[in-house]
């Protein structure tokens, strides 16, 4: 008995003393205010960064600047018309999906890669199947324009040939004129 009521008194001091050394230690008696104000200025300071980064950005390559979902509606000789949706996507990828307007007629799909001119303001999409080139012209950050093969404007009028930019139109419904 005498040996188990030395062990508790041992036991006793231990505990004692090592919750004398986590009560002095600072780093973790912080209190819930003084968290609070820390994460108050940490979110005020962060603030204050995000409102000029122009100093330290580097220039992006613009065609990452123009990317997004266009919608449009395009003529056609022997059909009512095209329904058009062309995805660009950030790693200059595209996806282009036409679908004729017929009785039962089907999507057709086409993937591939796109590249960007800024001085002729174009967007040459390059098929991956074929090798095939497509051109639009970019009118404004929401619409393109669809071009010839050789980047020449389509015959007619060029709103025909429009495709315009998902968050820029209030609708994804395309109007059959």
């Amino acid at each position: 008995m005498q040996t188990l009521k030395k062990q508790l008194k041992q036991n006793l001091v231990l505990i004692f003393f090592s919750t004398l050394l986590l009560a002095n230690n600072p780093a973790t008696a912080e209190t819930d205010q003084a968290s609070q104000e820390k994460l108050l200025r940490a979110r005020v300071l962060n603030n204050q960064q995000k409102a000029d980064h122009s100093a330290h950005l580097k220039p992006i390559e613009k065609a990452l600047e123009f990317h997004g979902v266009f919608y449009g509606y395009l003529p056609c000789n022997d059909c009512d018309g095209i329904k058009v949706t062309l995805s660009l996507k950030q790693n200059n990828n595209y996806l282009l999906v036409t679908q004729p307007a017929r009785n039962s007629s089907k999507e057709f799909y086409e993937k591939g890669k796109y590249t960007w001119n800024d001085k002729t303001r174009t967007v040459v999409l390059t098929s991956r199947k074929d090798g095939s080139i497509r051109q639009y012209r970019i009118e404004d950050e929401g619409t393109i324009i669809q071009l010839n093969n050789d980047g020449s404007p389509m015959a007619g009028d060029k709103d025909s040939y429009a495709l315009r930019r998902s968050d820029k139109v209030k609708s994804r419904e395309v109007h059959i004129h």
